[in-house]
């Protein structure tokens, strides 16, 4: 049974830009670019065992999630790593690995990607990320509240999966060629 998202739904109005917000923004943020992502990185706020009951360690589960409309989309395809980013205060960190198992697909609420994921043992904590010389300058630790889908540089991902304690769960997965 494929596990899925809560209804994706709109978000709230935002402020609006101006010309000068929006000219300081795009100073500072570049588009992304196919070469740039090793691994994309899907936040949830509701622990892996809300979102799949009796999801053990170890276990794969195809998992939907919905995602924010943007540019990124367009470069998520089947078959690219993925990581599960838990939010919040409750052990934040990267709580299962695997990869898409398609491009983004529109349902009733917005966008929604298809994942299939392997929950580990034990989570890689964010504070062990922050700690490490490349991994702290990773998009999801500089900008928690930032995009969902989020991504990892080939460097981030590498120190994602050395402190996966069973590096055999992580065979086979790695960032792909554009």
């Amino acid at each position: 049974m494929v596990a899925q998202a809560l209804a994706c739904q709109s978000s709230p109005p935002r402020a609006v830009r101006t010309a000068e917000s929006s000219a300081w923004f795009a100073s500072r943020m570049r588009r992304l670019f196919p070469g740039d992502v090793a691994c994309w990185l899907v936040k949830t706020n509701r622990p892996p065992s809300d979102l799949v009951p009796g999801w053990r360690p170890g276990t794969e589960q195809p998992l939907t999630r919905c995602v924010r409309p943007s540019h990124r989309l367009d470069l998520m395809a089947a078959g690219q790593p993925c990581l599960l980013w838990l939010s919040g205060r409750d052990r934040p960190g990267v709580h299962a690995l695997g990869e898409l198992r398609g491009p983004p697909q529109q349902d009733a609420g917005g966008p929604a990607v298809s994942l299939l994921l392997t929950l580990l043992d034990e989570p890689v904590d964010r504070a062990e990320l922050l700690a490490d010389p490349v991994a702290r300058d990773a998009e999801v630790l500089r900008m928690p509240a930032g995009s969902n889908p989020s991504w990892l540089s080939g460097p981030q991902y590498d120190a994602v999966l050395a402190r996966v304690q069973t590096r055999e769960r992580a065979a086979g997965l790695g960032p792909w060629l554009p």
